[in-house]
């Protein structure tokens, strides 16, 4: 694979990328561009990863999958399902992939629980949590506006707990019918929440339970993931699901992985809440174009945790249960002051 463009608005950070990658890739043709229609352009790219402003996805994904590139979109791959049919559409009528930077996905312990649950370990799934207790604070927001804006990004539950969200339904069986939420906007300087939680009903009759927080004193803690069926408990901890904390199932005797058998109690966290997954999900993505399958989280994949954070701010707006599917914006938010909705003290 060779690098043949980078591009954005600012030329000192484009510069800086192709400079980054020429080190590694010294052989590498790196054209610097200020405007992504004159990459597609000139440099004609087989692939193009976007990672900017979450309210631009749309727009440059699609236009690059005219274009006849294969696209990798960082989360959330939009901010209204509107926009996020239209980026799976266009993939299809242009015959590309579309994957969704769900990277969680491809971490060892979510693997590992993934396969028990895809050969049955836990039985029926009875319901599932995810937590996501981070720290975001006024410099993270003061350093690019845009984030915690309506416009362009939404809040915690959109930004930040996403990941924890998109492996919820997943292993509770991507059927999520039906959400009820509250979320609030107790500290941070921003449009958006800066936390939610949320009660999440699957076809199965499962529930999962969503707690986010960027208000965690004084730093980041932890992001958790826990599973719980018939003849299964599984509880994937560490700063962004890297440690398998608990992992209690029936036939561990007959299978061979018992607890004390997977625990690795001094595993260290890696050095971001980032995570460890990238290679590995732009390895797959490279291998669904080379054998012609889907990607792991591909567009209609990256679509379902999208779907139930935008029903959880519709909960909200309306104080109501939603159902899904749901058509719903963040911009429909806009009027939402979520600083209203704070419980009163007694």
């Amino acid at each position: 694979m060779t690098l043949v463009a980078t591009c954005d608005v600012l030329t000192d950070r484009a510069n800086g990328k192709a400079l980054e990658y020429k080190k590694s890739l010294p052989e590498s043709p790196v054209a610097v561009n200020t405007d992504y229609r004159n990459m597609l352009e000139d440099s004609k790219p087989d692939i193009v990863t976007i990672a900017t402003e979450s309210g631009h996805h749309p727009r440059i994904a699609i236009d690059c999958l005219e274009a006849g590139a294969h696209v990798i979109c960082e989360k959330p791959m939009a901010l209204s399902s509107k926009d996020a049919k239209a980026m799976v559409d266009a993939a299809k009528r242009n015959g590309r992939k579309l994957a969704v930077c769900f990277q969680n996905r491809f971490n060892a312990p979510v693997q590992r629980a993934r396969k028990a649950a895809e050969a049955g370990r836990f039985g029926r799934m009875l319901h599932g949590m995810v937590q996501v207790r981070w720290n975001r604070n006024e410099h993270y927001y003061a350093e690019a506006p845009w984030r915690g804006t309506w416009a362009l990004d939404g809040g915690t539950l959109m930004n930040q707990c996403t990941h924890g969200i998109d492996l919820l339904q997943w292993m509770m069986g991507e059927d999520a019918v039906r959400v009820q939420a509250s979320t609030r906007r107790f500290m941070r300087p921003i449009e958006a929440e800066d936390f939610g939680a949320a009660i999440v009903e699957f076809a199965s009759g499962a529930v999962g339970i969503i707690e986010g927080s960027a208000d965690v004193y004084p730093t980041n803690l932890n992001e958790t993931l826990s599973l719980f069926g018939e003849t299964g408990s599984v509880v994937i901890g560490g700063l962004a699901v890297n440690k398998i904390k608990t992992w209690r199932f029936a036939d561990a005797a007959a299978v061979g992985d018992s607890e004390e058998h997977v625990l690795k109690p001094d595993e260290k966290d890696p050095p971001s809440v980032y995570g460890f997954g990238h290679a590995a999900l732009f390895a797959d993505f490279l291998d669904a174009i080379e054998t012609g399958r889907e990607p792991l989280v591909s567009g209609e994949a990256g679509m379902k945790a999208l779907d139930i954070i935008l029903a959880i701010y519709q909960s909200q707006k309306t104080g109501m249960a939603v159902d899904l599917p749901t058509d719903f914006s963040t911009l429909q938010m806009a009027e939402s002051d979520l600083s209203l909705r704070k419980a009163v003290p007694r």
